[in-house]
């Protein structure tokens, strides 16, 4: 079983059968749009309270995902699962025995996990959008809008190369609760704490979380008052970068330690 098709039939089947991966990625789904469409609501009840040049530079498409905050949450357990749930149950000693090369093990393995965020991506980010455009009212604006396309798909683009960093995290800690822990700061609390201080809101801008979201914004960059020195696909390819180095840390790990 040693073929690239097989290994990737072999880790499309882990994924599937475990019911916690696949319960992190319809989570992620409904807390993004729910969470997104309540809030949406709240801004379109007291949009006309808003500052004038927020008004104006109002991003309509970006507020549906809103709720990506949280939703990325499920994603990022979802990475640590994929790696962590066959450390802790020892199955990565059957699986490097079936596929003694180890880069083809991880190829496999990130190929199906990260084909799985992505189409679970896709389909939040249309949900998202049009049910928060559903209660933004006339504020809302349509999916042939400019950039709006991009930016829903773009969600999916976000999801899935998260969820790759993810599993590159995790592959090199080895542990679910420890990748969860160390994901949720690096990805949620370290951008926030950091853009507090204005001597490293520089440095915030460039964490995965902080370039991949551009991909959502409809409005530059220059219009919202961001000086971010990227733009939505730059950011997204700062993104990548982040995700490639993380999977090239889980490769070295897992080729040079043993299970």
């Amino acid at each position: 079983m040693s073929t690239f098709p097989a290994v990737l039939r072999s880790e499309w089947t882990k994924i599937r059968t475990v019911a916690s991966t696949s319960w992190t990625l319809a989570t992620a789904l409904l807390i993004t749009a729910a969470a997104g469409t309540g809030i949406c609501a709240a801004v379109n009840a007291t949009f006309d309270d808003l500052p004038k040049d927020q008004q104006v530079t109002f991003d309509a498409t970006q507020m549906s995902f809103s709720g990506m905050l949280l939703g990325q949450l499920a994603i990022l357990v979802f990475g640590a699962l994929v790696v962590g749930s066959e450390y802790s149950t020892g199955m990565i000693r059957t699986s490097l025995a079936a596929v003694p090369r180890r880069g083809r093990l991880l190829l496999g393995k990130i190929t199906a996990a990260t084909a799985l965020a992505l189409v679970a991506g896709v389909a939040t980010g249309f949900v998202s959008f049009f049910l928060g455009q559903a209660v933004l009212g006339e504020h809302s604006t349509g999916l042939g809008g400019e950039n709006v396309l991009r930016a829903v798909i773009g969600v999916g683009l976000y999801m899935a190369l998260l969820g790759l960093f993810s599993i590159g995290v995790s592959m090199v800690l080895r542990n679910t609760a420890a990748s969860i822990a160390v994901l949720v700061t690096f990805i949620l609390i370290l951008p926030i704490v950091l853009s507090v201080v204005h001597s490293t809101r520089k440095i915030a801008e460039y964490l995965p979380s902080q370039t991949g979201s551009a991909i959502m914004q409809t409005v530059s960059a220059s219009a919202s008052g961001s000086d971010a020195p990227y733009g939505p696909w730059g950011g997204l390819g700062l993104m990548a970068l982040w995700a490639l180095a993380a999977v090239a840390g889980g490769y070295l790990t897992l080729a040079k330690r043993d299970a």
